[in-house]
């Protein structure tokens, strides 16, 4: 299942290359090119979560004369001085008429003969000569480059992802999926108080973590009349309590819409006053849904540093305003009391106001391609200017 997950996933990602064949397998999988680029499909396949590992392989008929001199030319193509090397040999075919260390010597001599500079090292060598015995043909690969780690997005269930303008949300989008959580991002919208540029920038945080996944759905609730609503009946020192309570309940009820597991969110602990201990008791009073804060002990820098490795941070940092900052009381409540929070809520028709947002929410698929494309269009504008 993990697999097949994967390989839909990979599938996903390269959907600008229709002609790779993807081939899965127990714990590895093959995608034949058919000549699609090999650097600009493994740009695409390395932030897919759930790969170790990716190496360009050469595949050749069941010959050690062809095998070595393949290994050769590989190797004559890189800068061998003062490097070590090892052969490492895997034969499921158990037919073959060298077993893996008659391969490993028989290529390792070949290898010292040719090019006396190199040495052989066992442990940590510079170059790894992998040879595949397979039951139809011979695979040779000289690198391994890293791939992204986790598991396939989709293999832990559906989360539900608070996504806002900020820098933490789309970190912790980003972690959720690398344990193998498929999200959707719900975000809220207020216009007129929030512009189309602020909509717009966190479609592109959404497009940038899609990467690690293939593609996400992005649910955009209209939330002005809520805040409005509140804002006239809420104590100002309750509204983003009052406030963060509907967005709970809202994604909650999305999230049953979309038959999630759990709801995720970008929350810290101690970093802002909703994010106090004391906020989180009052605001998780609404629903029974497991929470996920994937950045809720980490430090503020080290958020930062995870959103500079996924390049979201320099986009969460543009100045436009999401809805939380934009109705922000000057002294919210560090530490609001529940009963006083279901107090206040009392006085607002909630039930007809979340069926509003819920029945107004506007879904639509985002790729990492959206990101390319508004990116493009923008640089066509700059160079006209």
């Amino acid at each position: 299942m993990f697999t097949q997950k994967l390989a839909s996933n990979i599938k996903k990602a390269l959907v600008d290359f229709p002609q790779v064949k993807v081939i899965p397998d127990y714990d590895f999988m093959y995608l034949d090119l058919h000549e699609a680029p090999e650097e600009a499909v493994i740009e695409k396949v390395k932030p897919i979560f759930g790969i170790q590992s990716i190496s360009p392989v050469y595949i050749i008929e069941k010959d050690m004369e062809v095998a070595k001199k393949v290994v050769l030319d590989l190797l004559s193509q890189e800068n061998l001085e003062g490097k070590t090397f090892k052969i490492m040999t895997k034969r499921s075919d158990h037919t073959f008429e060298m077993d893996t260390n008659q391969i490993n010597l028989f290529l390792g001599d070949a290898v010292l003969e040719a090019f006396p500079d190199i040495k052989v090292q066992l442990k940590q060598p510079d170059i790894t000569v992998r040879i595949d015995v397979r039951r139809e043909h011979l695979m040779v690969s000289l690198k391994t480059i890293p791939g992204a780690g986790g598991l396939p997005v989709g293999t832990s269930g559906r989360v539900m992802l608070m996504l806002s303008g900020g820098i933490d949300s789309p970190v912790a989008g980003y972690l959720a999926m690398k344990r193998g959580m498929e999200i959707q991002c719900v975000h809220f919208a207020s216009p007129p108080y929030t512009s189309p540029q602020a909509l717009e920038k966190t479609k592109l945080l959404a497009a940038k973590i899609a990467r690690f996944g293939g593609s996400i759905q992005f649910l955009t609730v209209p939330f002005s009349r809520i805040q409005e609503e509140i804002k006239k009946s809420v104590p100002e020192a309750y509204l983003m309590t009052i406030m963060r309570r509907f967005m709970l309940r809202i994604t909650d009820q999305l999230r049953e819409n979309a038959r999630a597991l759990a709801i995720a969110n970008g929350e810290s602990v101690g970093q802002v006053a909703s994010q106090t201990l004391d906020s989180m008791v009052a605001i998780n009073d609404v629903t029974n849904t497991p929470i996920i804060r994937p950045v809720a002990t980490m430090d503020k820098l080290d958020i930062i540093k995870v959103a500079e490795e996924i390049d979201t941070f320099e986009l969460s940092i543009q100045p436009f305003e999401d809805c939380c900052t934009v109705f922000a009381p000057p002294s919210p409540k560090t530490k609001p009391k529940l009963e006083k929070a279901r107090q206040y809520e009392a006085r607002l028709d909630v039930e007809g106001l979340i069926r509003e947002a819920v029945e107004g929410t506007v879904i639509e698929g985002i790729t990492a391609n959206y990101t390319t494309a508004v990116e493009t269009a923008q640089q066509e504008i700059d160079d006209l200017f």
